[in-house]
């Protein structure tokens, strides 16, 4: 079982330069990757979301940024740089302004092609093999920590299974005496009419067609089989979270019908205690992959 959210960072020298590659995974019902990365890797940007489908399923955010050595830094040009000042500056003396000469350094310091950088527009095969390597590394370490978050939620969710079912377990020990209780009240009902006469043949058989709608064995059948069917798929089943979702539905079905067919205080707030704990269950559910 694996969680949907999970978090990995890793970084990757080449060629002097530093690629750190971040990865974030939330929630979400579909594959939605968002991917961020710089002008010169964004031709591989199919690849990088190839790779990412291993993921499954989530928001994904996955941002690579590239700090260049001192060998790829941009370097000023200088020559362009004082042929620019000197223009600037003249051009100031020409309109009769007098220009502040650090405003003039700065405005030609944002003169983009005074700067000569690498003028490289894509990476090299090799360069772009390493990268992938460790992108790829970088959705394992993601994965693994989807797995130990899945660990933890499992934990949790067999946590609440055993509530119910112990829960489940304790419902027999009044269901003697719903029917006693019931059989009381018709007979109350009946002595408040004033009938005089009851055909107790008739009395009886009216009582046992009231008893089978308010029977509850199957439904305690069915929610003791969901139970086990939601275990053995977390144990057993890989991205499970939508199975796991529909099992949950079946055990509150259930539930509910225990309760409306229930015509007993305890057994009532044992329905009670059983729908919380499957309300805790169907919180942790979306974060299941």
């Amino acid at each position: 079982m694996k969680s949907m959210t999970g978090f990995a960072k890793r970084q990757s020298i080449i060629n002097e330069k530093k690629y750190t590659i971040e990865i974030k995974s939330l929630n979400s019902k579909q594959m939605d990757a968002n991917v961020k990365v710089p002008s010169i890797i964004r031709e591989h940007e199919l690849e990088i979301r190839s790779l990412l489908n291993r993921l499954e399923r989530g928001k994904i955010d996955f941002i690579i940024s590239e700090e260049k050595g001192s060998a790829n830094a941009p370097k000023l040009d200088n020559d362009l740089a004082q042929q620019r000042y000197e223009e600037l500056k003249a051009l100031a003396a020409n309109v009769g302004s007098s220009a502040d000469e650090k405003m003039l350094l700065g405005i030609v310091l944002q003169q983009p092609e005074l700067w000569i950088g690498n003028d490289e527009q894509s990476l090299g095969d090799d360069e772009w093999r390493q990268l992938s390597d460790s992108i790829a590394e970088a959705i394992a370490e993601l994965d693994n920590t989807r797995i130990h978050e899945g660990t933890i939620l499992k934990a949790d969710f067999i946590k609440h299974l055993d509530l119910i079912e112990n829960y489940l377990n304790q419902i027999p020990q009044y269901e003697s005496e719903r029917i006693a209780t019931a059989k009381e009240r018709m007979r109350t009902m009946l002595n408040d009419a004033a009938v005089k006469e009851v055909d107790e043949n008739r009395f009886e058989q009216e009582l046992i067609y009231y008893f089978e709608k308010l029977d509850i064995t199957e439904e305690k059948v069915r929610l003791k089989k969901h139970l086990d069917y939601f275990r053995e798929v977390m144990d057993n089943e890989e991205g499970s979270g939508k199975k796991l979702g529909f099992i949950a539905q079946e055990m509150g079905r259930e539930i509910n019908t225990t309760g409306s067919k229930a015509n007993h205080i305890e057994i009532q707030r044992l329905v009670v205690a059983m729908k919380d704990e499957l309300e805790k269950i169907k919180e942790q559910l979306g974060n299941i992959l």
